[in-house]
């Protein structure tokens, strides 16, 4: 029997399916809605508020820290567990925005951002360690999947509502808003236990001697860690030029640009939901090269940015794409180690999806600049392929069994 090839999906005679839902997982929603409520309605708003003169400083600034909580996550989950940090990212995401607009100085505006960054990208560390231990491992991607969605939907309302707001009740009820949102979440947080023994140690912070935490280096230099972000790393890439450019290229007027965002956002959320279910069956690592090569066939038709029908139908295969890659190679991950490192690889994935979108917003200007909206859409389109390497030796290195990732 090959060791490495990817098991037979159970039948449910055998092996029933456990149940999804739980009641610290249901609480789990309330800190995943309170933060992203909290980081988004003031997304857009704060940079509205603070100017032409503060707006880049402000948003570079929270950007900045949100990676620099991502880093710094697995080591503050490997000494506190998850609880403690998830708790205190609330925190640092809700208090400083209850004192935001005290003053509208651009230093103010940015420390104010420098500390809710921070905060924000603890509790993806953490908050993302916490959903992986109180979803059952046979149903990880359905439930990463459902957790994506119950976060996906406020972040879609919230960024809109928080200009919206800002200009009918005014800039300071928003902050307000955004402040109680995260606090708010913070009582529910000492209820989140694993009622499994097997990832009891997430929730308290220690393994028993049993397995130790992977370190951020030793999971890049892991292949079974490396591979999967490189590849999902490519499609953020593609989605942060998706969301950045696209309305440029369009003409306003015409709304085409908008509802091409709805439907790509839509179609992500839905494929991201089918990955999940598709992989708990038959193992997520059969759609790590489909999603890269669906995301780059959906970029690259965008190539015909004078035709709606294109682009919409660009955008749907573009989400499509995405969102099989963000459940396939989390899901993945998280196969890939012990709960003792479920921070680790929160914070590995995280990195992908904001770095790679950063990156692909900023390089595809220089590009576009060059070559043209059209080109620059084809040629990225092209360069994601550069990710199929890894993506194929991931698939023939091995598969969904437990591969645990040694320090």
């Amino acid at each position: 029997m090959n060791p490495t090839a990817e098991p037979t999906a159970p039948t449910a005679a055998t092996t029933p399916r456990p149940p999804l839902l739980s009641r610290a997982l249901l609480l789990r929603f309330v800190s995943v809605v309170g933060s992203t409520v909290s980081f988004f309605l003031l997304l857009s708003a704060v940079p509205e508020h603070a100017g032409r003169g503060g707006a880049g400083l402000a948003t570079g600034t929270l950007m900045l820290s949100t990676v620099l909580g991502e880093l710094a996550g697995p080591r503050i989950l490997g000494r506190y567990g998850s609880r403690g940090p998830l708790a205190a990212g609330l925190f640092l995401l809700g208090a400083p925005a209850l004192v935001l607009p005290l003053s509208d100085a651009p230093a103010w505006t940015a420390a104010v951002c420098l500390v809710r960054g921070l905060g924000f990208g603890l509790t993806m560390v953490a908050g993302g360690a916490l959903t992986a231990a109180l979803i059952p491992a046979e149903r990880r991607g359905e439930g990463l999947a459902l957790v994506g969605l119950v976060g996906g939907v406020p972040s879609l309302l919230a960024l809109p509502l928080g200009i919206w707001l800002a200009g009918h009740v005014g800039y300071a009820p928003v902050a307000t808003a955004a402040g109680l949102a995260a606090l708010a979440a913070i009582p529910t947080v000492p209820a989140l236990r694993s009622a499994r023994r097997g990832q009891a140690s997430v929730s308290a912070g220690a393994d028993g001697g049993r397995a130790v935490a992977v370190g951020m280096v030793g999971a890049v230099r892991a292949g079974g860690l490396r591979r999967p972000t490189v590849v999902f790393g490519a499609t953020a890439v593609a989605a942060g030029i998706l969301v950045t450019f696209l309305p440029l290229a369009v003409p306003r007027a015409s709304g085409v640009a908008t509802a091409a965002l709805l439907v790509q956002s839509t179609a992500s959320t839905a494929a991201r939901w089918a990955a999940g279910r598709y992989g708990d069956r038959r193992g997520s690592s059969r759609l790590v090269v489909p999603g890269l090569l669906v995301s780059a066939a959906g970029l690259s038709a965008l190539t015909a940015i004078s035709s709606p029908v294109a682009v919409l139908l660009g955008a749907a295969v573009f989400g499509t794409g995405f969102g099989i890659a963000q459940n396939a190679t989390l899901t993945l991950m998280y196969s890939r180690v012990s709960a003792a490192s479920y921070g680790t690889v929160s914070a590995l994935w995280n990195l992908a999806y904001d770095g790679g979108m950063g990156v692909g917003a900023a390089g595809f200007g220089l590009l576009a600049a060059h070559t043209g909206y059209a080109w620059g859409f084809a040629l990225t389109g092209l360069l994601m392929l550069g990710a199929l390497g890894p993506a194929v030796r991931d698939r023939r290195a091995g598969a969904d069994h437990h591969d645990p990732v040694h320090p």
